[in-house]
């Protein structure tokens, strides 16, 4: 057996070198377990929220212009869509109507949800109003939406207020 400087046989340094390397390497290893990532609620509802600003119809310049925005995100519960709707600039004491659709500022391609899923939205003394809807159904990953608000119960078919809802970005 063949001794080094140092007193130890060369076997010996070799497998001390090895085992250095081998620790020094698994210190790094993707096999080392990673500390959790904690994401707050609010961080995934803000990647998964589609938004819109409202305004009324161009037709309707000089007698209504009603300012607002609309958002819809997952709601508290699978399965569900919180949807929420702020006005301004409206009535004061109005009652209106309004839904999210299926497809863009005006056309007709059915409601996320049904009628009933959203109560009318009420104007307050100050000209603004704010309701919220918690819709059955999973928020949309793609695809094309609007919120759409009506001038009254008495008169449905008169859109008032209108935005097309922005996708999440990712």
């Amino acid at each position: 057996m063949k001794l080094n400087g140092i007193g130890a046989p060369r076997q010996n340094l070799q497998l001390l070198a090895f085992i250095a390397a081998a620790l020094a390497l698994s210190a790094c290893s993707e096999l080392q377990p990673k500390q959790a990532v904690t994401m707050n609620r609010a961080d995934v509802t803000l990647n998964s929220s589609w938004h819109a600003h409202i305004a009324s119809p161009p037709q309707l310049a000089g007698a209504v212009q009603m300012t607002g925005s609309a958002s819809m995100a997952p709601g508290e519960k699978r399965g569900t869509t919180l949807v929420v709707l702020k006005l301004g600039n409206a009535t004061p004491g109005g009652v209106h109507p309004w839904a999210i659709h299926r497809g863009q500022c005006g056309s007709n391609e059915g409601v996320f949800g049904t009628r009933q899923d959203y109560p009318s939205l009420r104007i307050g003394r100050d000209g603004t109003g704010y309701s919220s809807a918690t819709v059955a159904l999973d928020t949309p990953i793609d695809g094309n939406y609007y919120v759409s608000v009506q001038a009254s119960p008495l008169n449905p078919d008169l859109t008032v207020g209108c935005g097309n809802l922005a996708a999440p970005t990712t």
